[in-house]
């Protein structure tokens, strides 16, 4: 009689049947993603905004219960936003002051654009002006379109806080749902990797801020330089597009190219302009994002590009595991 253990067999499935059961499994999986992105989104936004203020609750949390030290964190959070918008606000009234003139002045200017049209292209002015009014009458279309995203963003605003708070509070249980997804000779080596990554989304998240404060300071230095109206609004408006890739740069440079052209005659203030933006995207590209973002987290400018267009359309999923209470002394470090 044969003692030995019979191993069980492993049914080999053929390649024209794996490949078509992977590719039906990653369109399903990417079509959920995308179906649920509504949700998805704000909750991925909200667990890198916890991730930033995870240090400040971490030591708040050594003399204040834990509630009391999310709590305290996240209003210090809503209050330097908050900061930021008044400061905005601001400068928007201080703009607002001279929209009288800037309106007379765009008259003035859209007039003789008609006339140059006309000129060149043959196109009389009251058929400009019904062009004109046909797309703002197609654009009142999408009003409501357009009023249920800001409402949808009002919700994400809402949402995010709590979001955020029911995060950083049931961050041990999110630990240990992490830790028994592996197995338990795994526990260090998911801990050191799970504090590498919470290290490089902080400073990677640091680094976009600190980056936008000094492209914001340059932008306004150069606008002020150059006497253009409301430097200071166009250039942290612009600070902060930069942060958007391609088209961000593209409205940073146009927002005060369009103020010069309307408050200023000739085009010498506008060459200047795209002069001076040309040489600060240049220091952005070549010294600010190699020496304080890319030196943060390590990674190249393709790798930088694709993870950033790539996370626009997807966001992580997680695998229901049951939580169990072990693992304690890896999460302190976290």
């Amino acid at each position: 009689m044969d003692n030995t253990e019979q191993q069980p067999t492993i049914k080999v499935y053929p390649f024209y049947i794996k490949t078509p059961v992977i590719l039906l499994g990653l369109v399903t999986f990417f079509f959920i993603l995308f179906i649920l992105t509504d949700v998805l989104v704000p909750l991925a936004m909200s667990c890198l905004f916890a991730i930033l203020l995870n240090p400040l609750v971490n030591r708040l949390q050594k003399k204040l219960p834990r509630g009391i030290a999310i709590a305290i964190s996240l209003a210090t959070g809503i209050l330097f936003v908050a900061a930021i918008i008044y400061f905005l606000s601001h400068e928007i009234v201080a703009f607002s002051k001279s929209i009288p003139a800037l309106k007379a002045k765009s008259l003035m200017f859209a007039g003789q654009l008609q006339h140059w049209v006309d000129d060149q292209f043959g196109i009389a002015i009251e058929k400009q002006l019904a062009m004109v009014k046909s797309a703002v009458q197609n654009g009142g279309v999408s009003f409501s379109a357009t009023l249920g995203g800001m409402l949808g963003v009002a919700c994400i605003l809402v949402l995010m806080p709590i979001y955020m708070f029911l995060l950083l509070f049931y961050k041990p249980l999110i630990l240990d749902f992490l830790f028994n997804v592996f197995s338990e000779k795994y526990s260090l080596r998911v801990a050191e990797i799970l504090g590498e990554v919470k290290t490089a989304i902080q400073s990677y998240i640091i680094g976009l801020l600190i980056e936008m404060v000094i492209v914001s300071a340059m932008n306004s230095a150069a606008l002020m330089i150059l006497g253009v109206r409301s430097a200071i609004l166009l250039g942290v408006i612009g600070g902060i597009l930069n942060m958007i890739p391609y088209l961000g740069g593209l409205v940073a440079i146009a927002l005060p190219l369009l103020m010069a052209t309307i408050t200023k005659d000739g085009y010498t203030t506008q060459l200047a302009i795209l002069g001076a933006y040309l040489v600060i995207q240049f220091i952005d590209n070549n010294i600010l994002v190699p020496k304080i973002v890319s030196s943060k987290v390590k990674i190249n400018a393709l790798v930088s590009i694709i993870i950033v267009l790539m996370g626009g359309r997807t966001v992580g999923a997680f695998r229901y595991v049951p939580f169990y209470s072990l693992h304690s002394h890896s999460q302190d470090h976290i």
